[in-house]
């Protein structure tokens, strides 16, 4: 578990970044923040040490009255439509005080190695071929009605069942997931956006939410230019060297 911070954003699509040497990268485009910190939870009251974030606005109608009155306790204006609490260490949280707006430029700077955590695109019932990547059966004369079967799944008389965890037929995804190690390409402060390498999940205008990468590696964003070393061939060095010989003669 990662225990940096982190802020919540809208997927908007990816594009490219186009470095000095003209070779391109693909970058996805996070709309990131603004994010109010709503509430503190510390170890002597929660047990934990985190943030809660709000982020993006909804009608004061459209909220449950716990979550109003914690919100009015808290002095709080505007109603966030998301929240979501961040992990931090217990140092950490007293940084963020409650009603603090955080933008992206203030958390996030271009070679950050991030994590990026969503919901991928649900793509509802599928096979096993889609699903588990199975091979099917072969298509050639004499097979009727099995070429995306999954084969058998049981086990005859013993143990007369079938096995836990058996790839079978099902949904698929909807389900949360994590990208790990993606690098801060670029941070556009006057629009809120944050580039970041490769690809993230969930669909465009999804909900993600990015933070500190768990692993402290280093990553290289854009690729070290190499000069071209000519070739050294013995034939055409030798015929160059007769003719400036000649050309002195």
């Amino acid at each position: 578990m990662s225990f940096k911070m982190g802020l919540l954003a809208r997927k908007l699509g990816m594009t490219q970044v186009f470095h000095d040497d003209g070779t391109a990268l693909g970058c996805t485009a996070l709309q990131v923040g603004p994010c109010i910190v709503t509430a503190q939870r510390t170890p002597e009251k929660h047990g934990y040490a985190a943030v809660q974030l709000g982020f993006e606005d909804r009608p004061v109608r459209t909220i449950r009255r716990p979550v109003a009155g914690q919100l009015k306790k808290s002095g709080i204006e505007k109603t966030p439509r998301f929240l979501r609490e961040v992990r931090l260490a217990a140092p950490e949280v007293a940084k963020y005080e409650v009603g603090k707006v955080l933008n992206a430029q203030e958390v996030f700077k271009p070679g950050d190695v991030v994590d990026v955590v969503g919901i991928t695109k649900g793509k509802g019932y599928q096979g096993v071929m889609k699903k588990h990547k199975m091979a099917g059966f072969r298509n050639t004369h004499g097979t009727h009605e099995f070429f995306r079967h999954g084969g058998s799944i049981g086990c005859r008389l013993t143990p007369g069942r079938v096995h836990r965890g058996k790839r079978m037929s099902g949904l698929m995804g909807n389900v949360k997931c994590t990208s790990s190690d993606l690098v801060v390409v670029k941070v556009l402060e006057d629009q809120g956006i944050v580039l970041v390498k490769g690809a993230v999940p969930g669909p465009s205008n999804g909900l993600v939410l990015l933070k500190g990468s768990t692993k402290d590696v280093k990553k290289y964003i854009v690729p070290q230019i190499q000069k071209e070393v000519e070739s050294k061939n013995p034939m055409k060095a030798s015929k160059k060297g007769q003719t400036q010989a000649a050309a002195k003669k």
